[in-house]
């Protein structure tokens, strides 16, 4: 069995099983079930992972697809995994570039000098709040909207309709 801790060892093989029990070519989209991963564990003799949203949440964000589900899209598109409900996820073809958010090259950059107190600076961690610590000391949202803004909350879990449980990292008021 895999250890817990090499989390490549068993998220990939849990996505490949469940995108196998439903592709089949020409498909264009199909849903599955939170449970599904849990049963791919089982089928694969893998440990199941604690965190069962962090399968999903590591392909939508942090890596690539494998190459076994990669290689099925075909030319101009590309495979997403979005939320279809609670507990219930959808894997989607897409136009290539529909995926990813890249920097415009055509655009001024606007240099900030670094605001954020030296204390945080030292002890801040690498992870998305840190950097959201940082946006928020230097006031990178106002400046780019033009308004003064307030952090109001982080963190806030909620459920959107046809699309399942959502975080949202951080809501400011202006």
């Amino acid at each position: 069995m895999a250890k817990k801790a090499d989390k490549s060892a068993q998220y990939v093989p849990i996505i490949v099983h469940v995108f196998r029990k439903y592709w089949t070519k020409g498909t264009g989209e199909f849903e599955f079930h939170r449970d599904e991963l849990v049963e791919a564990a089982e089928v694969l003799g893998i440990e199941r992972p604690d965190n069962l949203g962090d399968i999903i949440y590591s392909f939508k964000f942090r890596r690539d697809l494998p190459n076994e589900i990669l290689r099925t899209a075909p030319k101009g598109k590309a495979w997403m995994i979005e939320g279809a409900g609670r507990s219930r996820y959808r894997f989607r073809l897409v136009e290539v570039g529909g995926t990813t958010i890249k920097p415009r090259q055509d655009l001024a950059a606007i240099k900030v000098p670094d605001a954020t107190p030296e204390i945080i600076a030292a002890y801040a961690l690498g992870d998305e709040q840190a950097l959201l610590a940082r946006v928020r000391y230097n006031r990178l949202v106002d400046i780019f909207l033009g308004l003064t803004t307030y952090s109001l909350q982080n963190h806030l879990r909620t459920h959107v309709k046809g699309m399942g449980q959502i975080e949202i990292d951080e809501i400011y008021v202006a």
